[in-house]
């Protein structure tokens, strides 16, 4: 497992044959999709590929300096780029609920959104709402995203959207009874990790919720990458594993593909290298399908959301 993280394990998956297409040239054109945290690192890089496939990409980014400067690498490479900015702080419920409303004014229909604005703090923060700030920036303000914008994902009707998680989160059991991290010895890693198992858990119960509007939801994880928030938040670790590390590209290689591949993937899994894994590795790790309903109940009335009960069937 540890082996297909790195940039072996990729380099080495591509060689095999089960190993799946390409998405064709020009596969999203006429399409529309959506990245956070596109300012650099595996947003960047997934922001460059879909724009090579056609699309029509905006970057979500906290500022204008970060959009207009991640507008400029993407252009630099691809001068006929169709490409243009949001601001958003993902972790800040105002700021995702004008955003959302800001794009379905301006934007006919969306396609893609890709969830993969990340942060991992040295301590205990929170947001301007109150939450935890890695369960605000990864479960919480993601799933508003969506929510408002999906007037503009219903009108595609054929809307994928990508939560990009962490190989991380196989060490972490979902914390139903504490998803704020109030109890206990705060530690950054542990929370992101919590936070992107909150992620994996939730993907088929919000397939559920977002598929009969004709969205698939996936999340995935990219393996371990070589990129600024890696070297700012865990230096040790790059400073070791440096020589083994993937390149932004190879990490954003199955966001990619997951969102323009023909004929669809399956909804409702969790990804890695163009396949579907398994989303428990380790002893102590499962939850229930209870569990999952109480910790969606729970973001639901954190973000005043309306829970349906098909959202609560057998794929959670």
């Amino acid at each position: 497992m540890v082996g297909g993280f790195s940039r072996i394990g990729f380099a080495a998956r591509r060689l095999l044959p089960a190993w799946p297409d390409d998405p064709q040239s020009g596969a999203l054109r006429d399409r529309t999709a959506l990245v956070t945290g596109a300012g650099s690192g595996i947003g960047a890089a997934t922001a460059l590929g879909l724009a090579k496939l056609g699309a029509r990409v905006l970057l979500c980014v906290r500022s204008q300096e970060k959009g207009d400067a991640a507008e400029q690498a993407i252009r630099a490479e691809l001068p006929g780029a169709n490409i243009a900015t949001v601001i958003c702080d993902v972790s800040d419920l105002a700021s995702v609920r004008k955003a959302g409303r800001d794009i379905i004014s301006q934007e006919p229909r969306l396609d893609v959104v890709v969830h993969n604005a990340g942060v991992l703090p040295s301590h205990r923060e929170e947001s301007a709402d109150g939450h935890e700030i890695t369960l605000a920036t990864h479960v919480l303000g993601p799933i508003l995203l969506t929510e408002v914008a999906r007037p503009a994902l219903r009108a595609s009707g054929k809307g994928r959207v990508i939560f990009v998680s962490s190989g991380g989160m196989y060490t972490q059991r979902l914390p139903v009874e504490d998803p704020e991290y109030l109890s206990g010895t705060y530690k950054g890693a542990t929370a992101y990790a919590r936070t992107k198992r909150m992620q994996v858990a939730l993907t088929p119960l919000l397939a559920q919720r977002w598929g009969p509007e004709g969205t698939d939801v996936h999340s995935m994880h990219p393996g371990w990458a070589d990129t600024p928030g890696v070297v700012d938040a865990l230096p040790g670790f790059h400073k070791v594993m440096k020589p083994l590390l993937r390149d932004a590209e190879s990490a954003a290689d199955t966001i990619v593909w997951l969102a323009a591949s023909q004929p669809p993937p399956p909804p409702g899994r969790f990804w890695h290298d163009r396949r579907s894994r398994a989303a428990h590795r380790l002893p102590g790790t499962h939850q229930s399908a209870e569990d999952v309903i109480r910790l969606w109940r729970y973001c639901a009335q954190a973000l005043d959301l309306n829970v349906d009960d098909a959202d609560l069937g057998e794929g959670c």
